[in-house]
């Protein structure tokens, strides 16, 4: 038996479900704030319900009753009542349902025909462009992943919630905070004051930490992501741009062993040492980290890989280390308009994955010597402008090997844009001898 071409079969759709779902409507309107979370227009397949479903949208925007003779006003007033069918065809739909009650099952036939005719034009397209040599591949895969998350935003669309819920889910999440004694709503980063001030790391936001080159913008990062991923188990994303995985990872385990980073590069350890890297990379075994070590990462594959890590891993937050190593797709804007492009999609995919975004920058020259503030952010100002929160680093430049610095170097971490909070300064302890930061009382104690 020959198998029938998919260009020969009729796209997706339930035509019994549509009419079920536009006379459940006239027969009771308040069933259009069910409706309305699930299905736009073009949802319908055919066409002449879509017109009569924008029809419906039309008159409850104006608030004006919805019913027969308004709907069929209304659509000869559009000059569509006759490809609508005609006033008889809009008549018969309140008979062919005989309640609303089940008008939420029947749109979300409706919907789930639409979102299979939907995957069903993006494959056709994959195909096309996958036989287009003027495509890049890795244009045609960013295209398609976004397509996709498209549906999935769609399917989760908000709605609206009465009080008495919101009041029940909110005292909910107090009394939760309250028995596990948690003082903060976000991710925290392990820095007590900086927690207190921020409430943690919040959902959707675009967090930009900037400091002058061998500050510690990549220790503090590997701080918090150890302080998160190892010690609270939130799954991490690392994207390190600047040095390798290995090369990273020696950081972080010098750092939790509290073994000298130098004797960890060279492999001059003590017996004792052994021990203690063990037990730290036990404990970095069991981490929910995921890091991504490509040189030069082009914006699109980044934000497909971060796709993939909230997908496959369901990642809580993302370093990205650092921003302006990423390469922009167009190479042939100035540089400070490439940073713009990067900042707005790097602000967009915190929102799109709904987990906050950490992307470290450079400040400018200009900055050495003195406390940074927003205008010295590299090369755009558009960071200042998307950034939800943005953290410096600052402190004397010290010079010479760690083992000749102070144990503890107190640093300034200066919360310089809180888009949703206050501002402020705190004091850090840096530790060179271990490459890592922590709290200015527990740093100065060990």
């Amino acid at each position: 038996m020959a198998t029938t071409g998919l260009k020969d079969k009729i796209p997706p759709n339930n035509q019994d479900a549509e009419i079920a779902t536009l006379g459940a409507l006239l027969l009771d309107t308040e069933a259009l704030g069910t409706v309305i979370h699930y299905l736009r227009s073009e949802d319908f397949y055919k066409t002449a319900h879509q017109r009569i479903y924008q029809a419906i949208l039309n008159l409850f925007d104006r608030n004006e009753a919805i019913d027969l003779i308004t709907l069929t006003e209304e659509l000869k007033n559009d000059k569509l009542l006759e490809t609508s069918g005609g006033a008889a065809y809009v008549s018969r739909l309140t008979s062919a349902v005989p309640t609303s009650a089940n008008v939420r099952y029947y749109a979300q036939i409706v919907q789930d025909c639409s979102i299979r005719r939907h995957l069903a034009r993006i494959a056709s397209s994959i195909v096309s462009d996958s036989y287009d040599d003027s495509r890049e591949v890795r244009l045609i895969i960013e295209e398609a992943e976004r397509q996709i998350f498209e549906i999935t935003d769609k399917q989760h669309s908000g709605t609206f919630q009465p009080a008495k819920e919101i009041v029940a889910k909110t005292i909910e999440a107090i009394e939760k905070l309250y028995h596990t004694k948690d003082a903060y709503i976000g991710i925290p980063s392990g820095f007590s004051e900086l927690d207190m001030l921020t409430s943690g790391f919040q959902n959707s936001e675009f967090i930009v930490i900037g400091a002058r080159p061998s500050v510690g913008k990549t220790a503090l990062a590997l701080t918090m992501a150890a302080n998160m991923a190892i010690h609270n188990k939130f799954p991490v994303g690392f994207f390190t741009l600047e040095m390798s995985s290995m090369a990273l990872m020696q950081r972080m385990l010098a750092s939790e062993a509290r073994i000298r980073s130098n004797s960890l590069r060279s492999g001059f350890l003590k017996p004792s040492d052994f021990h203690k890297l063990t037990e730290a990379a036990s404990k970095i075994y069991e981490a929910p980290l995921y890091v991504e070590d490509s040189p030069s990462l082009r914006l699109l594959d980044l934000r497909a890989l971060a796709r993939r890590m909230r997908h496959q891993f369901n990642v809580a937050i993302i370093f990205i280390d650092y921003l302006t190593l990423i390469t922009s797709e167009n190479k042939e804007l100035p540089r400070h308009e490439q940073i713009a492009e990067i900042s707005r999609s790097l602000k967009a995919l915190a929102r799109e994955l709904d987990i906050p975004v950490v992307a470290l920058s450079q400040v400018r020259r200009e900055s050495e010597g003195k406390q940074p503030n927003l205008a010295d952010l590299r090369e755009s100002g558009s960071i200042e402008q998307d950034a939800d929160v943005v953290i410096f680093l600052h402190r004397e430049r010290l010079s010479g090997d760690s083992e000749d610095l102070p144990r503890n170097i107190e640093t300034d971490l200066i919360v310089a844009k809180q888009r949703n909070g206050p501002v402020g300064s705190m004091k850090i302890a840096f530790i060179p001898e271990y490459t890592k930061f922590e709290n200015m009382t527990k740093g100065v104690d060990t």
